[in-house]
């Protein structure tokens, strides 16, 4: 049976706020820190913006892979690529694109205090309300009964593929793709765009 989730697109506009918002969350609370920390792929992005609008020069990355549309073998959160600097004294913000369960900033949270931060805070460009985890700045709060799949411009092919090609067998040809994702996702494609990700292979 194929699951079929009721999806959001974001657009670089939305994104462009989102990271305002963030941005000036966190210089109401009491100023920019000096190291920025983005899990990959999801919050390298979201990262890079944030470094740009808090003028922030000192970026790490910090792989964790996790379920959705693109899951992870075991369904859960995992670190897969640590952080090999010392962060001893400074001020960090580690950042990623959604909270969802919240364990991917969870764990990447836990993982740089002990590397030893004077101190720490942790940022999401949306959060929903089921998350165990709350970061410490929002762009923006979805209540947990209105619970979507996000798609970011960052992950627009790979979640289209994905779901185009489960849904293949069901619409059998990319005008019926189309249809499907159209009702059951409410991701109104173009055709175009579904042709491509089916082309272009499995996930």
């Amino acid at each position: 049976m194929v699951e079929y989730p009721r999806c959001r697109l974001t657009s670089w506009r939305e994104i462009e706020a989102l990271a305002d918002r963030i941005a000036e969350s966190v210089r109401r609370g009491g100023g920019a820190p000096d190291t920025l920390v983005g899990l990959t792929r999801g919050g390298w992005v979201p990262a890079r913006l944030l470094a740009d609008r808090l003028g922030i020069k000192r970026l790490h990355a910090l792989r964790a892979q996790h379920w959705g549309v693109t899951a992870t073998p075991t369904g859960k959160a995992e670190l897969t690529e640590s952080l090999a600097v010392s962060l001893e004294g400074t001020s960090v913000l580690v950042v990623d694109d959604i909270t969802d369960t919240g364990e991917s900033l969870e764990l990447a949270t836990e993982h740089v205090r002990a590397r030893g931060p004077q101190h720490l805070e942790s940022a999401a460009l949306l959060h929903i309300g089921h998350s165990r985890f709350v970061p410490t700045h929002r762009g923006e709060e979805i209540p947990r009964e209105n619970w979507v799949w996000v798609v970011f411009p960052w992950n627009y092919w790979e979640d289209l593929r994905t779901l185009a090609q489960r849904s293949l067998p069901e619409g059998r040809t990319p005008a019926g793709v189309q249809q499907l994702l159209a009702e059951r996702c409410r991701w109104i494609a173009p055709l175009a765009d579904v042709e491509r990700a089916l082309a272009s292979g499995g996930p």
